[in-house]
């Protein structure tokens, strides 16, 4: 070997060790590298698709079209973003493995997913400083881990609402609700909610979540709704009973048995929350013709015409590219669609070259002033002095809920009720988890 042979070989080695001794100590910046680092930003959103009961399509299909759009005017802050989607399975295994995936592929944080499973996806995400942000609500640990930002209230608000809608309408109240143990948590908080309308506990009545036969619990609902009067003694009865099903996908199926087993037609008023009866569902059934017109429906937002919703409805004309799974209508989108806003704003706030983690993303969530979302929510913001003292649920920070009603065949808001901030009433209620 020449000298000159010796010295390129020497410095070729030379140059390799210190590559590599940089690589392993995390010197330098890599291109879609760990977290945000570089011009990437990766996030995830999970949520489960084409399961047995509850499905959320809309949730990953929202993420996808927010992606193209934001991309499209530059990303955020200098940051192309790229987002990761994930089938959770409604399974305690599919909502760890997408967990996982998100720790894998280095995302700074999971936005506006669906999970029942909190106790199996947040773990993973807490080991490595991941924020949650954005979930549909239906986990505790959503309202428990202190890297959870939720955006709505969730199940408890949702439940508590339909218990004050109801408690001004029901003599005797009926609910159906899955025999899990996420649905073990119903009955309190509807109970809160009616109490505080001095209205009487609601019969508890519970169904496997992805049962296709609810002949039983209809029979049980209807007899505790009517108090087994017949159909005149019903009609000239002052008092009314109503049914409420919490079922996700499956409140269709069981309002179906329900109608059968009403051969008397003592037509109690029914009525469900955001997410197990919506606008597509009314659509699906008849719209104007539809067995859910008259129903009453809590939500968490403003209903789906009101011109707050007019960016959202723009991106999705624009860059969902016809996928049907992205329905404006579906609470799932709306949802994702908040929770992108959120991670939007807050990326915004870094400094210009800043390197972007999911710890820095935490920390500035829990420092920051409160978030605008377009008047879809109150501003939102997760300090220590934004947090609500509802018991089970500290991390609570947005109580409000919507009074809707089914007429002619749409969603529209209930008359002479405004929307209503349900924490005082969750405060007063028993623990719920």
């Amino acid at each position: 070997m020449t000298d000159r042979q010796r010295a390129a070989f020497l410095s070729r080695t030379l140059l390799a060790t210190a590559m590599g001794a940089c690589l392993v100590a995390g010197c330098g910046v890599v291109p879609g590298g760990p977290g945000g680092s570089g011009d990437t930003l990766t996030v995830m959103t999970f949520a489960p698709e084409g399961t047995q009961a509850t499905n959320m399509p809309g949730m990953p299909a929202m993420a996808r079209a927010y992606e193209r759009w934001v991309n499209s005017k530059g990303g955020i802050n200098g940051h192309k973003l790229r987002v990761l989607t994930c089938n959770e399975r409604n399974t305690p295994t599919g909502a760890a493995d997408c967990a996982r995936k998100a720790i894998t592929e280095k995302a700074v944080a999971v936005v506006g997913s669906y999970s029942q499973h909190g106790r199996a996806f947040m773990a993973p995400l807490e080991a490595e400083g991941i924020p949650f942000i954005g979930g549909y609500g239906v986990s505790a640990e959503e309202f428990q881990s202190t890297l959870s930002y939720p955006v709505n209230g969730g199940q408890p608000v949702l439940l508590a609402g339909a218990g004050h809608q109801l408690g001004r309408t029901c003599s005797q109240v009926a609910l159906v609700r899955p025999d899990t143990p996420a649905g073990d948590s119903l009955p309190i908080l509807l109970n809160a909610g009616l109490r505080a309308n001095k209205a009487g506990d609601a019969s508890d009545i519970r169904a496997a979540e992805d049962s296709a036969d609810f002949a039983v619990q209809a029979r049980d609902a209807l007899a505790a709704a009517t108090g087994g009067k017949d159909a005149k003694d019903a009609k000239d009865s002052k008092e009314k009973g109503c049914v409420t099903a919490v079922l996700g996908e499956r409140t269709e199926t069981f309002f179906d048995a329900f109608r059968r087993a009403d051969t008397q037609h003592r037509n109690p008023q029914i009525s469900s929350v955001l997410g197990s009866v919506g606008q597509s569902l009314v659509d699906r059934t008849g719209g104007r013709d539809s067995p859910f017109e008259g129903a009453l429906v809590t939500s968490w937002y403003p209903v789906s015409t009101d011109p707050a919703w007019a960016p959202m409805r723009s991106v999705i004309s624009d860059f969902a590219f016809g996928d049907d799974d992205v329905d404006p209508d579906d609470s799932g989108t709306q949802t994702t669609w908040i929770a992108y806003t959120v991670l939007n704003e807050i990326v915004g706030r870094f400094k210009a070259g800043d390197a972007i983690t999911g710890r820095k993303v935490a920390r500035m969530l829990n420092q920051s002033a409160a978030v605008p979302t377009g008047g879809l929510t109150p501003d939102l913001g997760w300090r220590y002095a934004d947090m609500r003292a509802v018991g089970g649920f500290p991390r609570m920070v947005n109580g409000r809920v919507a009074f809707q009603v089914v007429q002619a065949g749409r969603l529209v808001a209930q008359p002479g009720e405004q929307s209503m901030d349900m924490t005082p009433t969750l405060e007063q209620a028993p623990r719920a988890a």
